[in-house]
């Protein structure tokens, strides 16, 4: 489903951090742009994005949603867009895929010189897309928005300041810390994302890993405009591994690390059962409790070890059946003729 782009030319050839060879037409920019299940805010985030946008005339914009399989309504509103603003597309899926590959497909649509992934609930502040511009102006190929502060309840800033700090200890990929998929994307660096196919897709880690100019820009992330977050605990945590195994192989270190420490474990029981038996036979010792701490904490280091090659496994098993990222029911756009 990838959209034909047109050749990018080499980077000592170019006025701009733009794919553009001269000054014959103006640079566009693609926003992706995925959506499920926005019903009560997406007008409010187009009006927003669209005034924002006002302040820089000199770029031609288009708006690429992908409506990830919207059950409350959302897709009538997004047709109501798109009859409305001819710069809007929309690419509807058959069913839900999630947010990583809504992303995906978005980007795999996108025309422009640059493209800036942003979700639709306005905790991205459509003003600081602006920014990103700016600073892909100056000469950076990938933009990240770093958060510096954020709405969210105590528990979710806790986890992600950790859970972040840990991913970048624990990959070989230097991920930037406080960083979701609020980005802007230069052509070249887009054309190259398009060619990880993966399933279980970390799409942060993704862009980190491609290298490019890359620079961040601070801002100060709002509150949901409407509706709840398309985020739970149990999303998150699935996020989180496949973030983990798609750019880290600690875990299986770790797993090797865990045996010896059992291993030696097991060695001092043996010891400490033998010397006993020669030393101190008067002594009785009671069996039973030793033999269930053994066991339990044998049974559980199993378990562990195995659910962590599981999800190895499990990803490779999900790239060799080689099926789509994605269906796409249809593509709606209005042009201006």
């Amino acid at each position: 489903m990838t959209a034909a782009m047109e050749s990018v030319v080499s980077d000592d050839t170019r006025e701009t951090p733009s794919a553009v060879s001269d000054q014959r037409h103006r640079s566009l920019i693609s926003y992706v742009l995925p959506v499920y299940n926005e019903r009560e805010g997406i007008w409010a985030f187009h009006t927003a994005l669209t005034e924002a946008i006002a302040a820089r005339p000199e770029f031609d914009f288009e708006f690429v949603y992908i409506n990830d399989g919207s059950t409350d309504g959302t897709l009538p509103i997004l047709k109501d867009l798109a009859k409305n603003d001819h710069r809007v597309r929309i690419v509807d899926f058959t069913r839900n895929y999630g947010h990583q590959l809504a992303i995906t497909a978005g980007i795999d649509f996108a025309a422009g010189d640059a493209l800036i992934v942003m979700d639709t609930d306005l905790q991205d502040p459509p003003q600081v897309s602006l920014e990103l511009i700016d600073a892909w102006r100056e000469g950076a190929e990938i933009v990240h928005a770093r958060r510096r502060t954020r709405r969210d309840t105590a528990f979710k800033r806790t986890t992600a300041h950790a859970y972040y700090r840990l991913l970048r200890k624990c990959t070989e990929v230097d991920i930037p810390l406080d960083t979701g998929d609020f980005r802007l994307l230069d052509r070249r660096a887009a054309e190259e994302l398009r060619r990880f196919r993966e399933r279980s897709r970390f799409v942060r880690g993704m862009v980190a890993s491609m290298g490019f100019r890359q620079q961040e820009v601070l801002y100060d992330r709002d509150e949901r405009h409407s509706g709840d977050t398309k985020y739970p605990l149990g999303k998150m945590l699935r996020l989180a591994v496949d973030g983990m195994t798609g750019f880290s192989t600690v875990p299986l270190r770790l797993i090797m690390r865990l045996g010896f420490v059992v291993l030696a474990l097991a060695f001092a029981g043996i010891v400490y059962a033998v010397c006993m038996r020669l030393l101190r036979p008067d002594i009785t010792v009671s069996g039973w409790t030793m033999l269930m701490v053994v066991m339990l904490g044998l049974g559980g280091t199993q378990m562990l070890s195995l659910g962590i090659l599981g999800c190895y496994v499990g990803r490779t098993y999900s790239e060799t059946q080689q099926r789509p990222l994605y269906i796409v029911r249809q593509v709606i756009c209005h042009d201006e003729d």
